[in-house]
């Protein structure tokens, strides 16, 4: 499906997604958790679905309701041959040590550029632990015959703290004590601080020593819990660039004190000469002109495809740095914002971690690709703001990945969209 969206001005109220970070963290607490639990607050994103099927294939019974989860979960003693985390890298990445504690053989299967996406921390450890292993050219299909260790895994805080979190959610069911040893700096910090407050919330007790090492104690068992997703700051990005660059658009169901890596968006729109309001439990941008800035990327990679956009639209120049995770996501996020926006007449270079933006005051129509990326396509679209022309997105689909109602949400706020299937 593409769609054509016509400059339109954005205005009115949107009620924000669950996050799913924590949705993927709690449906996997909740179904390693002996008892009953119910996850509120669910968005049936291609994601989340990846994910309530991989826990179903370890052993969990999950009820889905319209907006919540019933789960009756246990630990994981049996699993299916076939784990198939679709495209979701959060999925892959929990659960493959997950997985791994009954020691059954398993595959684990994804689609499009999932396939290609790193796994290599865990290959080190299959190797260290004499875990046998198979895969061809792409690391899935990932075949794994054998079952993960207690003691000492030592992986980098650089490539993604997933893998740093699927250790976390399965170590403690190990008989023995585990350390995670952090060998670089611990990038994306804010996605370890929510893995550890949901194990927290599970009855799971991990000793942080200073994100250098962590101390895991076995034989912990999760206890069943009732919790409310809160919403998506990595969702609200791209409404408060919109509001920056013009749109009237105010956002609810946001928890102020979210330990969310991507709240850093309220900062980084700061930094552009922005406003941010907080005003009866809704928040909003304030319209701005924005200057160029620096902008660090290392904590908060899903923030770049809306950022680009407003970077593209500031004046003077923005440089974006310790940015080279986002060639890792759904798609190469910075070639790719770069070729899709320059189309629309922005001025970009890239680098191996970053980008330089030169910003222009509009942006002309055009057709461009999401690349089936569903932060691209999004991020896109609220440039239709700034433009002079109307803006054709091919594949916009995708958004399915994250925010299924997106264009209908875009839609709902004045947003004109002609849909050709």
């Amino acid at each position: 499906m593409n769609v054509i969206i016509k400059p339109k001005k954005l205005e009115g109220n949107v009620q924000i997604p669950p996050s799913k970070s924590l949705s993927h963290r709690a449906i996997i607490a909740a179904s390693l958790a002996e008892g009953k639990s119910i996850v509120s607050n669910i968005l049936y994103s291609k994601d989340i679905l990846a994910t309530i099927e991989a826990m179903r294939a370890c052993g969990a019974e999950i009820t889905e309701h319209k907006d919540f989860l019933e789960i009756c979960g246990s630990p994981v003693r049996r699993v299916k041959s076939v784990i198939d985390a679709n495209e979701s890298g959060s999925t892959i990445r929990f659960m493959i040590p997950i997985a791994l504690v009954c020691g059954e053989p398993i595959t684990f299967i994804g689609k499009n550029n999932l396939v290609k996406r790193p796994l290599e921390p865990y290959f080190k450890i299959f190797d260290e632990q004499g875990i046998e292993y198979h895969k061809q050219q792409n690391d899935l299909p990932l075949e794994v015959k054998g079952g993960l260790k207690s003691g000492r895994y030592r992986i980098q805080g650089d490539i993604s703290s997933q893998f740093i979190t699927g250790l976390l959610y399965a170590l403690p069911l190990l008989n023995g004590d585990s350390v995670v040893e952090v060998t670089t700096k611990l990038e994306s910090v804010g996605y370890v601080d929510l893995t550890l407050d949901m194990l927290k919330n599970f009855g799971i007790e991990i000793e942080n020593k200073g994100y250098r090492e962590f101390y895991i104690r076995g034989n912990q068992k999760y206890k069943a819990c009732d919790i409310t997703v809160e919403g998506d700051f990595s969702q609200s990005a791209f409404f408060l660039v919109a509001d920056t660059l013009g749109a009237n658009i105010e956002l609810s169901a946001m928890n102020m004190n979210s330990l969310q890596g991507d709240k850093k968006i309220l900062e980084d729109i700061t930094a552009f000469g922005g406003k941010i309001g907080y005003e009866k439990e809704r928040l909003k941008a304030l319209p701005k002109k924005t200057k160029g800035c620096v902008i660090d990327f290392s904590q908060s990679p899903d923030l770049g495809p809306a950022l680009t956009v407003l970077a593209a639209l500031s004046e003077g120049v923005t440089e974006f740095v310790h940015a080279s995770r986002l060639r890792i996501k759904e798609c190469d996020r910075i070639t790719c914002m770069k070729e899709e926006l320059e189309k629309l007449g922005a001025n970009i270079v890239e680098f191996p971690d970053g980008m330089s933006i030169v910003g222009v005051k509009s942006l002309k129509g055009g057709t461009v690709d999401s690349h089936n990326d569903h932060r691209v396509a999004m991020a896109l679209a609220m440039a239709s703001i700034k433009a002079t022309g109307n803006i054709r997105i091919l594949n916009a689909e995708c958004v399915s990945k994250s925010y299924p109602n997106f264009w209908e949400v875009f839609e709902s706020i004045g947003g004109d969209i002609i849909y050709e299937n």
